[in-house]
């Protein structure tokens, strides 16, 4: 992913520079080269959830327990780095038994028979400032379509252990329609008991792996 500071050129205030003249910046310098390589993400310090409005005025939060990801952050070229996330679905959570029940059941996820969502970034880029965009694959219930994330890059640092971090958080909403993901109830006073509009957060903690010998 594409999650670098831009560097400002000068003191002026302007963010707004054309998008050639800011790739110029990046790749000049050293501190974002520096981040170049490997990272796994670390789900003791990150969260994947969701949150979709129920009976149409409320929203229900939930998020998964179990995943696992790598990135590949290319400071030199930022529209050359990669995602690849899987996270499993029977690990939902939304703080009500029977609800997690319902949602790994048939009617939605049908975690059984699908037991991973996926993700598989294809491209990303430089919006404005620390906020990026990537792009790739979704795969939910056997579908896979294209999703795109917005992110906000939150900065790098080497934690107490030595080991050298990068954060971000992002944001992307879905019809989950889209996946096969078409249960409802309809509510005696009009709407339904589920949205189809879901939006799905992301809080990333990233850890650099070691340079091989």
């Amino acid at each position: 992913m594409a999650l670098f500071h831009r560097k400002r050129t000068a003191d002026t205030g302007d963010t707004t520079a054309p998008a050639t003249a800011s790739a110029a910046v990046l790749d000049a310098d050293p501190a974002l080269a520096a981040l170049t390589g490997d990272y796994t993400i670390d789900p003791a310090h990150s969260s994947i959830g969701f949150t979709v409005r129920h009976a149409m005025v409320t929203n229900v939060r939930g998020a998964f327990g179990a995943y696992e990801g790598t990135l590949h952050l290319d400071g030199t070229d930022p529209s050359r780095s990669t995602a690849s996330l899987d996270v499993e679905i029977a690990s939902i959570d939304t703080g009500i038994a029977d609800r997690d029940g319902h949602l790994r059941s048939a009617d939605f996820f049908d975690a059984e028979t699908f037991p991973l969502m996926t993700f598989r970034g294809t491209a990303a880029e430089r919006v404005s400032g620390d906020r990026y965009r990537i792009t790739g694959d979704l795969t939910l219930r056997d579908v896979t379509k294209p999703l795109t994330i917005d992110l906000e890059f939150h900065g790098s640092a080497t934690d107490v252990y030595g080991a050298e971090r990068v954060g971000f958080e992002g944001s992307a909403e879905i019809l989950r329609s889209d996946w096969g993901l078409t249960w409802n109830a309809a509510l005696e006073t009009g709407g339904v008991m589920v949205s189809d509009k879901v939006k799905l957060v992301f809080d990333i903690s990233a850890v650099k792996a070691a340079p091989q010998a």
